[in-house]
């Protein structure tokens, strides 16, 4: 979450009543994340406080939104933990800030654990089927707008930017995605809305008991309509990596994919290519943080990611396959 566009309390107080909200007490900037302007909002409404996130959208368009935002509020209505969007009395979720498409979203509780265990990872797997199953009789579609057609497309211009080792991984990489999309395997995968950025830090946890809770999944604006097995890969690319050297982590693994199986068990296909979507999810994020790194956008509050955490993981995946029973604990 960056700062590309100043928001001021005048602005944001004036939406915000428009929505029935309250009366803004706080406005703060974010400065985490790399593709939006939010801010944390906390106001006042029958001698209650409430926290929100205004966010608005630097590159989506207002004929996409629609597509995130009612999304996340068909999943809070059926009970899975996102923050859900607040409509005006037009029934709209998409509203105008500053010339920008923006949007008011409940605030979760919790905090994000950067240092998960199984436990953690078991309450993310099985709340990442859970969220499939929920979206899959969902109406509106839109396609994962950072899928194969965008590597293809966004490779080309990277390449210049760094080394002859890096780029042949690169390539070699982008070919083998997709000769894998052309395979009948990968046709017959199940598929249906994802989030598409499920990272530590797009999830809370509260502490009940001593023990963690997860209290929600958050950051839905990468969603779209892809592969449910690629969804779970991104996951576990970084749930269940060594963060220092990108080597997969595998009693995290097991513990997110028994409970993810355990509430939605996976098919065939999907059992087969679980290993090509881990290289997928790792070229997919390593292309993208070399395009953000390299091509950078200018905005107030900007913490770059580092892309090489990626190309790390896309080594680890290539140099150390392992099958679904290996990946499962299964063999």
């Amino acid at each position: 979450m960056a700062v590309y566009t100043e928001v001021s309390e005048h602005e944001a107080r004036e939406l915000l009543r428009t929505l029935g909200l309250g009366e803004l007490n706080s406005l703060k900037a974010c400065s985490g994340g790399i593709e939006n302007t939010n801010y944390f909002a906390s106001t006042e409404r029958a001698g209650q406080v409430h926290d929100y996130v205004l966010t608005l959208f630097e590159r989506l368009s207002f004929e996409q939104l629609p597509f995130y935002l009612r999304l996340m509020k068909h999943l809070a209505q059926r009970g899975i933990l996102v923050p859900e969007p607040h409509a005006n009395a037009q029934g709209e979720l998409v509203f105008e800030v500053k010339g920008k498409p923006a949007a008011v979203v409940d605030k979760l509780h919790g905090k994000s654990e950067l240092a998960p265990t199984e436990a953690h990872c078991a309450q993310v797997g099985a709340t990442l089927a859970r969220l499939h199953l929920a979206g899959s009789d969902f109406a509106l579609t839109q396609p994962n707008l950072r899928g194969l057609a965008w590597w293809n497309e966004v490779v080309p211009v990277v390449l210049p930017y760094i080394q002859g080792n890096q780029q042949n991984l690169l390539q070699s990489e982008l070919a083998y995605q997709n000769s894998v999309a052309a395979s009948a395997s990968y046709a017959a995968l199940p598929r249906g809305p994802i989030h598409a950025d499920l990272f530590r830090d797009n999830v809370m946890f509260d502490t009940v008991g001593g023990q963690p809770q997860l209290s929600g999944f958050f950051d839905f604006y990468f969603a779209g309509i892809d592969t449910w097995v690629f969804d779970l890969a991104v996951c576990l690319n970084d749930w269940c990596v060594d963060l220092p050297t990108g080597v997969h982590h595998a009693p995290r693994a097991q513990a997110l994919i028994a409970a993810y199986s355990a509430v939605r068990p996976l098919q065939a296909a999907e059992r087969e290519l679980l290993p090509a979507m881990l290289r997928a999810g790792a070229l997919r994020f390593w292309v993208s943080r070399l395009w953000d790194f390299y091509l950078p956008r200018a905005a107030s509050l900007l913490q770059a990611h580092d892309p090489s955490h990626f190309e790390r993981v896309l080594q680890a995946r290539c140099q150390h396959a392992m099958t679904f029973e290996q990946l499962a604990g299964q063999a």
